[in-house]
């Protein structure tokens, strides 16, 4: 049997959380064309019991950190340099070639890694030929795959290579399981990417998600969660007027929670203002940033 940590590395907005998804065939990290979406290191397993067991790992995308907050979401890069058996390094593939090649020289890989160009679907005309010769020959670069994540287009190959690539040994997690977090995580992370949804650039990285109270009852689960906010404008905006915005995150949120946890949802939503909890190491490890 094969089982190993398979760990996503690249530049935000390089497609990390849209391709776990793609291969474990469902959603587990929130997707949003806005940069820096992932905070966590979300990590999936996907199981084929007696074959093997890959435990993939979202993580944030690589940024120069400016608040406590981005330190914690480096952190969570760190951790994931230092236990991967396989490193998949994706890049977008219309993106700057020598900024990706710099982050991952960065990185200091030892373990094989699989160059991942991504977006070939819209890539610019001659891109991918240009963006295979210039990596093949990096010392990091073992192999390279073209894929589309947006599109699934070539994952079975990406899946083939990676399981090539795997070390034998047993299962690390059971084969029940699809992830190490807890549903309110994902819950929260859903909140979260609504947010990223409906609202301009600024205020989705002022968010946070606190999840108070995740009861199951007989037929349906109560949920209560706070929305945090630096300021008090922040919180005016996403209200809105007369609780419309607020109204239309805890609609579309409950669809997907009910999707994800297959059962009726009662969602209550309070915004609170929490100045500065970006840099508030208290504050973090309240709102699940360790």
């Amino acid at each position: 049997m094969k089982a190993g940590f398979v760990n996503i590395f690249g530049k935000p907005n390089a497609g990390k959380s849209t391709l776990m998804n793609a291969l474990m065939g469902e959603k587990m990290a929130i997707v949003s064309p806005k940069v820096q979406t992932t905070r966590h290191r979300i990590k999936a397993f996907l199981n084929k019991p007696g074959e093997y067991q890959i435990i993939f790992s979202d993580t944030p995308g690589i940024i120069e950190a400016k608040y406590k907050l981005h330190q914690k979401m480096m952190n969570a890069v760190k951790s994931a340099l230092e236990d991967a058996d396989i490193a998949l390094l994706i890049l977008d593939v219309n993106d700057d070639f020598d900024e990706c090649d710099a982050m991952f020289q960065s990185l200091k890989l030892n373990v094989p890694a699989i160059l991942v160009l991504n977006k070939i679907d819209v890539a610019a005309n001659g891109k991918i030929a240009a963006a295979e010769a210039y990596f093949k020959d990096k010392p990091y670069c073992k192999q390279i795959v073209k894929i589309s994540a947006l599109q699934k287009s070539h994952i079975q190959k990406l899946l083939a290579a990676i399981l090539l690539a795997l070390p034998e040994g047993q299962p690390f997690y059971s084969d029940e399981d699809l992830s190490d977090m807890p549903t309110r995580f994902f819950v929260s992370e859903i909140i979260r990417e609504k947010i990223y949804e409906l609202f301009g650039d600024e205020i989705p990285y002022h968010t946070a998600v606190l999840i108070n109270e995740f009861k199951e009852k007989e037929g349906i689960t109560k949920i209560q969660a706070d929305i945090i906010v630096n300021r008090e404008t922040q919180k005016v905006i996403i209200i809105g007027e007369k609780g419309s915005m607020i109204k239309k995150i805890g609609t579309l949120a409950r669809i997907d929670i009910e999707a994800f946890i297959q059962q009726k949802v009662f969602l209550e939503l309070f915004v609170k203002v929490k100045p500065k909890w970006r840099d508030n190491e208290l504050k973090l490890k309240e709102y699940g940033y360790h």
